[in-house]
């Protein structure tokens, strides 16, 4: 009989960006490179749902606001914007306490330990974000996450015929014009499978049939932390499953603290903590716990497994 495809070794850390990795929303560089006043933006976007559920029609509440920066680019509000530069206000994004650091740390602390070494466990850092996916690019952070799912905006299409067209009559960075990949609230649970299934590193369909001892991280290894309750579908498919979530909320004046704490109340999250990873922290000592306790779990399946196989029969005197 054929062995599993996966050792199921990885322990994947799922982030979502706002308020989790960064203080803030990640637009806000955009809005303050071109002086864009973000409190009347977002409170656009807001009245969105209203404006053309008036009209008969239905726009997304989360991802309403894409729509919206491609009229302010329209509008020339957003003159020439384009991914490189979303790319290069990404960098300007600050990033929480502590980080990128504790992914490093995560790293080098399985590789440190003897037995996790032994039997391969290893940490990937995933984002999953309905922010814009190009400024996540651009920040410092990259080079510690394995994969990011977020929104995508494409500059001008190609049109028809366009495979048979001269590829230089399409510019690679134009102008931002139209929406091109969309995730939600609730389609962030498609990562979730993308990562357990390994999609994002073989070539298996996220919706392809696979038994559960052939998926590559099991929802069980994983480790969700966000901020919100918009974050409740993903919370819900890692608890259901075993895995561990962490709410974090924001300390200062426009602290989510609130929110947070109804998650707890509810049920929502193992546990929450202020959105501080310096080593030492809250929300460090109970992320790196439950790294231990996954990796324990890990290594002590695997020996049992090496217990069950037997030796090779020995010579008869």
């Amino acid at each position: 009989m054929p062995g599993a495809l996966n050792l199921q070794t990885v322990i994947a850390f799922v982030w979502d960006f706002d308020k989790t990795l960064s203080p803030g929303y990640m637009q806000g560089p955009l809005f303050e490179e071109y002086q864009i006043d973000e409190a009347q933006f977002w409170a656009e976007v807001n009245g969105l749902v209203h404006h053309y559920e008036s009209r008969g029609l239905r726009v997304s509440r989360d991802t309403a606001y894409l729509g919206h920066l491609l009229s302010y680019v329209r509008d020339g509000r957003l003159p020439g914007l384009t991914n490189a530069k979303l790319r290069d206000l990404g960098g300007r994004i600050p990033l929480a306490p502590g980080m990128p650091d504790f992914m490093a740390r995560t790293r080098a602390h399985v590789a440190g330990v003897t037995r996790y070494a032994h039997h391969g466990v290893k940490v990937e850092h995933y984002v999953v974000s309905t922010g814009l996916r190009q400024m996540i690019e651009g920040n410092p952070i990259r080079e510690h996450v394995d994969e990011i799912w977020a929104c995508e905006l494409l500059c001008d299409p190609p049109g028809p015929d366009y495979l048979t067209a001269d590829p230089s009559a399409v510019a690679p960075d134009g102008p931002l014009t139209q929406v091109g990949y969309v995730l939600d609230n609730t389609t962030k649970t498609r990562a979730i499978f993308e990562i357990n299934k390994g999609s994002n590193v073989d070539t298996i369909d996220v919706n392809a049939r696979m038994a559960e001892d052939d998926r590559r991280v099991p929802i069980s290894h994983m480790i969700y932390i966000a901020d919100g309750p918009s974050d409740v579908p993903v919370f819900s498919v890692v608890n259901v499953s075993g895995g561990r979530t962490l709410g974090v909320y924001t300390a200062g004046n426009k602290s989510n603290f609130a929110g947070v704490k109804q998650l707890q109340d509810d049920g929502r999250v193992n546990s929450i903590a202020a959105a501080d990873y310096t080593e030492g922290s809250a929300a460090d000592l109970w992320l790196m716990t439950s790294l231990d306790q996954i990796a324990t779990g890990i290594c002590d399946r695997r020996d049992r497994s090496f217990q069950t196989i037997s030796g090779p029969a020995g010579h008869v005197a």
